[in-house]
């Protein structure tokens, strides 16, 4: 018989989830306006708002991470994307600073079980050579669920409060929980859509099914490659938070664009647009690359050289343009080269983390939500210290590409952790 495609449905999923949680987190920059408006918070206050989500995602991604391989992604996913979309819909009850900073601290706790828990999914579930694809896709539709969202909340704004907005878009995690727990299995033999010409496929994936291992802590803090990714992913996360947290700010202040203008609600998003492309097609051409240079951890290591050169080079670019909508233009690019990386680090996880995937991968993506808890707090700062000057914030940024492509040229993406000498 041929195989089954079964193991589609897990990419369905994390696609879905992917496009949620980013409304969720984007949905508040578009709003920042209503809200400091209503709450009377400073931009310093608003600062801290930002900041408190990145850094309980952060904080959170390791415990996560961890329970997802102790008790299979099942049970955890299903319990992280209920909590913070209990906590999306509480932001838009926040009656002052301090129950803001609680609300989406409490919401980032949630989120940082999502990304570690896919991974953990996609390695139980796929064969390694679709992974790469997977997390591409995923990163693809996480990535144009933000590039959208300034436009969803415009035309929400347009017929309800910010305050009730939220509470629609927390719905939306809800139903995806219950539909993905009814769905999904741990294990995919329990699953009574495989038939066993599809699980052939997934040869391998088995042993990573194992719940009971013990974290490997001492290989991870010895492991060259382990510390390079976290760094990585710290200097790109926090560039890109000031895109989901500072950008439309920046677009009125620096650029005077209208913050109610649609044009530039999709002008925002083209970060985050362009940044979907790149992680599709950061995922493909590593599959291309690998043929022609010399296997797949040099194709992914070009790939990461290649593209945070390139992100950074774009901001820079952006600085000396004289038309707000070009600025913005390379803004976009600035994404695109930065995702074209993403796919190659969420597939090193799997593949260096093996078993541990959900616990490697929830380290490093706690690393990078420490830089972006980081970004959208130093922001005003720096703005105060050089005098209200946003091209100060956009060279900061633009140096922490300079640092993420010299880790790329010493990650070894494809060796086993178990394996490392």
């Amino acid at each position: 018989m041929p195989p089954t495609r079964t193991r589609y449905g897990v990419i369905l999923f994390a696609v879905t989830l992917g496009i949620i949680t980013y409304i969720d987190r984007v949905c508040i920059s578009k709003s920042q306006s209503f809200i400091q408006g209503d709450l009377g918070l400073t931009n310093i206050q608003m600062g801290t708002v930002f900041s408190a989500f990145g850094l309980a995602y952060a904080l959170f991604e390791i415990p996560t991470g961890w329970m997802g391989d102790r008790i299979g992604p099942r049970r955890m996913l299903m319990r992280v994307v209920a909590f913070w979309s209990l906590f999306t819909a509480l932001t838009g009850y926040a009656w002052n600073y301090a129950s803001m900073v609680v609300c989406r601290f409490l919401f980032g706790a949630g989120e940082a079980g999502a990304f570690p828990n896919m991974t953990k999914m996609f390695t139980i579930w796929l064969p390694q050579r679709e992974r790469g694809m997977a997390q591409g896709i995923t990163w693809l539709s996480a990535r144009w669920g933000g590039a959208f969202t300034p436009l969803l909340v415009v035309w929400v704004l347009g017929f309800m409060s910010w305050r009730h907005a939220f509470v629609l878009f927390g719905a939306l995690g809800v139903i995806w929980a219950v539909l993905f727990y009814r769905w999904f299995r741990d294990n995919p033999r329990d699953h009574p859509g495989i038939n066993e010409a599809e699980f052939a496929l997934m040869e391998g994936c088995e042993k990573n099914l194992d719940t009971h291992a013990a974290v490997p802590w001492n290989k991870f803090l010895r492991s060259p490659t382990v510390l390079l990714l976290w760094l990585y992913y710290f200097c790109i996360s926090y560039v890109w938070y000031f895109y989901i947290t500072w950008l439309p700010k920046y677009m009125t202040d620096a650029l005077h664009f209208d913050p109610k203008d649609k044009m530039a609600a999709l002008l925002g998003g083209l970060p985050l647009l362009l940044g979907g492309m790149g992680c599709f097609l950061g995922g493909w051409l590593a599959s291309r690359f690998m043929h022609r240079h010399g296997g797949l951890g040099r194709a992914r290591r070009l790939l990461g050289v290649f593209g945070t050169l390139g992100a950074g080079i774009m901001l820079i670019v952006a600085t000396f343009m004289g038309s707000p909508v070009l600025a913005m233009i390379a803004m976009g690019l600035s994404g695109f080269f930065n995702d074209l990386t993403m796919s190659g680090a969420w597939s090193a996880c799997m593949d260096v983390g093996g078993k541990n995937a959900g616990t490697l991968s929830g380290s490093m993506n706690m690393m990078g939500n420490l830089g972006g808890a980081l970004s959208p707090y130093l922001t005003p700062y720096i703005l105060e210290a050089s005098g209200q000057n946003w091209n100060v914030v956009i060279w900061v940024a633009a140096g922490t590409y300079a640092i993420a492509s010299l880790c790329w040229v010493f990650i070894d993406p494809v060796t086993p952790i178990e394996e490392a000498a």
